[in-house]
């Protein structure tokens, strides 16, 4: 393909392909571990806006938090980088502001730096954010020792922000009380990070779902994966959207959600501090690593039968984030 299409932004083979090929990137990790320290960067569109559950501020800080968070890492500093097309409403600019700070004072971080930009306009949808982190390793998590049995777990339901966004942005009309899960996960994830739990893996499954973080795990590796769709946690209004519009829930995005892979020693006691937080109480395992099947998810579905839960090429959502 010799243009950049949108099916690149959204998360999925194509997007990973561009990474490998044009990038040449050398690791898939959301952060990059500086030896004692993370770094990451990440830049933020959606449309609408704002949302239920939250806004483009509330996106952009959670998600650089997150990604630290993905790596062993305890979030610390931010940047802001805005770029504004003109004609935004300054009310509007100023709810966005008020929303990062306190999504910030939620994740225990501080903003320290920014940039910003005015744009034509009609050059981009109302305001794009960057953020860029800094955080201090206390565990490194790599996914580099990843073992036969290990298990996978999920911290909540699948699909929420997603079809929440759907249903707004094409005025869907679904009478559902479905809202973004977008949250900032420093107050469930750091003290699991901070225990004696064997973590081998976390991702937050944002472009492309559960199926994509998982595909992208085992992509170009020895192992792959065993998931029960029984098992996974999903809303019922999410079932019922994904039921009408015929995309499963496995690849709509997540924002406020971790996939997190343990020694098989260690599931019961990271389920119990996971459920200790209200954003874990829906914690669950959901599968396991198995060395039978490399570079494949194997999703056992509730009818018996089994079937290849396959990365994503094309963007199967309109674009969200």
């Amino acid at each position: 393909m010799s243009y950049i299409t949108l099916d690149h932004g959204s998360g999925g083979k194509l997007t990973l392909e561009l990474i490998e090929n044009v990038f040449k990137a050398e690791s898939s990790l959301d952060s990059a571990i500086l030896g004692e320290i993370a770094f990451t960067t990440d830049s933020h569109s959606i449309k609408p806006l704002f949302f239920k559950g939250g806004d483009i501020g509330k996106l952009a800080v959670s998600g650089t938090v997150n990604d630290m968070l993905c790596v062993g890492a305890k979030p610390l500093y931010l940047s802001s980088a805005f770029i504004i097309e003109a004609g935004f409403e300054i009310e509007k600019l100023k709810t966005v502001v008020k929303s990062m700070k306190t999504e910030a004072e939620k994740a225990h971080v501080k903003i320290v730096c920014g940039d910003t930009k005015v744009v034509e306009k009609g050059k981009c949808d109302g305001v794009y954010i960057n953020t860029s982190g800094i955080g201090k390793i206390i565990k490194p998590i790599d996914g580099k020792n990843i073992n036969d049995g290990d298990v996978v777990i999920v911290t909540g339901t699948v699909g929420d922000h997603g079809f929440a966004i759907l249903n707004e942005r094409e005025q869907l009309n679904l009478e559902t009380e479905l809202k973004s899960d977008v949250a900032s996960l420093t107050d469930l994830i750091l003290p699991l990070i901070e225990s004696d739990v064997d973590i081998k893996f976390m991702r937050d499954p944002t472009r492309g779902g559960l199926a994509m973080c998982l595909n992208e795990l085992c992509y170009k590796r020895d192992f792959g994966f065993e998931i029960f769709e029984e098992k996974i946690p999903v809303r019922e209004d999410v079932k019922v959207i994904s039921e009408i519009l015929g995309i499963e829930p496995y690849y709509s995005a997540n924002e406020g959600k971790m996939v997190i892979v343990v020694a098989k020693k260690d599931e019961e006691k990271a389920l119990r501090m996971l459920k200790n937080n209200e954003l874990g109480k829906n914690a669950t395992t959901i599968g396991y690593v198995s060395f039978k099947n490399p570079e494949r998810v194997v999703l056992n579905t509730k009818f018996g039968s089994k079937r290849i839960l396959r990365m994503p090429t094309t963007d199967k959502m309109p674009r969200i984030c």
